[in-house]
């Protein structure tokens, strides 16, 4: 495969890309510690996205191994996770947004991955009424017996990735997760890059 586009995204900002079917999309971690969170629509049809939440139900599980899928909203493969260099990522919370700032932390108009994907998604005409949920690579929220969870600082490494093979034509978008108040990212938001990789023709 060769590399077809590359894209730094910068601190407490998104960007979003076209990788279509049976090309891939790395989501590499430069400096560690650093959530990205990230929504996939079907570029065809743009009603379908990918669903945590229809996830959870397809795999029977709240964890990421290397070779499921990522499922729709149709219950349908949208994408394939082929390479994890880190093991642990969650698939259960929202975006961070304007709200979740402002009510558990009394701050107005903190960056937040809720305004920074709309953004993103702009560029290609994609203006959700809702925002689906996204998956997001690299955080580390530990679940007791008892069902409560813990966030603790990401287990990533500087360089460490997710590899991920496009089954349909799909739009992604990725952000570099804003939030600086709890240790979601090590209280400290960096930079995250995407690589998109495509079939020599």
């Amino acid at each position: 495969m060769r590399l077809k586009k590359e894209i730094i995204i910068k601190p407490y900002s998104g960007a979003a890309a076209e990788v279509l079917e049976g090309e891939e999309l790395c989501i590499i971690d430069l400096q560690g510690q650093q959530v990205s969170d990230f929504v996939c629509f079907n570029k065809d049809d743009l009603k379908e996205h990918v669903s945590p939440v229809h996830m959870r139900s397809s795999l029977s599980s709240l964890r990421l191994k290397v070779n499921d899928l990522l499922y729709s909203n149709y219950r349908s493969g949208m994408m394939k996770l082929v390479e994890d260099t880190v093991g642990k990522h969650d698939f259960f919370f929202p975006a961070c947004d304007y709200y979740r700032y402002k009510v558990d932390f009394g701050v107005e108009n903190h960056p937040n991955c809720y305004d920074n994907f709309i953004k993103a998604l702009r560029i290609f005409g994609i203006q959700p009424e809702t925002l689906p949920d996204p998956i997001n690579w690299f955080m580390n929220n530990e679940v007791d017996v008892n069902g409560d969870y813990t966030i603790r600082p990401p287990l990533s490494k500087p360089g460490d990735y997710v590899r991920l093979r496009a089954l349909k034509n799909c739009i992604v978008a990725c952000t570099t997760c804003s939030q600086d108040f709890v240790p979601v990212n090590g209280m400290k938001v960096t930079m995250i890059k995407l690589q998109i990789f495509t079939h020599v023709c």
